[in-house]
């Protein structure tokens, strides 16, 4: 059954299917993941909260060979958008576009098109704007298994700052460097100009 599904499979669903309790199912997953795991080409994975059986990364390149890439790449913007609604869900569009700064109309629609997120109800503010939360595609889209697996957005922003100080420190060292050997070009032009006459002489 994991190995026809294209979509992670829950314990309950195959339970049902099987017709067996849910914990027997548990039980033969972790049987599986185990035999799987001492030299197999695949690998059980917990993906949004069911199983699926994928190829181990190590194998990706002979897979790419057959395989065509059939998802389109999200966009920056698309991406980003999805960032702020899957760190702050359920939040509305405005709240959206006081974190990204523009308008993001035409983002979220795409998104919900993708199946990526999904209208969560309404805020009970005036206007009663809707509230957008991520779906299980987003965490297959993701390889994740649940939303506490997203990065810690603290530890994100201190890499952003480690990443920006890099950049500031490089710049000002190349600055540096350029210049000193402005200087040395500027005492050969002065050389060259004093060496002249002398030749002639």
């Amino acid at each position: 059954m994991l190995f026809v599904s294209t979509e992670p499979l829950s314990a309950a669903q195959l339970a049902e299917a099987l017709q067996v309790d849910v914990s027997d199912v548990e039980q033969a997953m972790n049987a599986l993941e185990a035999r799987l795991d001492s030299g197999s080409g695949l690998q059980l994975m917990r993906v949004a909260g069911g199983y699926q059986l994928c190829t181990r990364p190590e194998f990706a390149d002979y897979c790419s060979i057959i395989l065509q890439p059939v998802r389109k790449k999200l966009s920056k913007a698309a991406l980003e958008t999805l960032a702020v609604i899957a760190y702050r869900q359920p939040c509305t569009q405005p709240e959206i576009e006081a974190v990204r700064g523009v308008c993001v109309d035409g983002v979220i629609k795409t998104l919900i098109d993708r199946g990526l997120i999904k209208e969560a109800g309404r805020k009970p503010t005036p206007g009663r704007p809707i509230l957008y939360a991520t779906t299980p595609e987003f965490l297959e889209y993701f390889g994740l298994n649940d939303i506490s697996e997203l990065p810690d957005i603290d530890e994100l922003a201190v890499d952003e700052i480690k990443a920006l100080k890099a950049r500031k420190d490089l710049f000002e060292a190349a600055g540096a460097s350029g210049g000193h050997a402005g200087e040395g070009t500027e005492a050969a032009t002065e050389n060259d100009g004093r060496a002249q006459p002398e030749a002639e002489q």
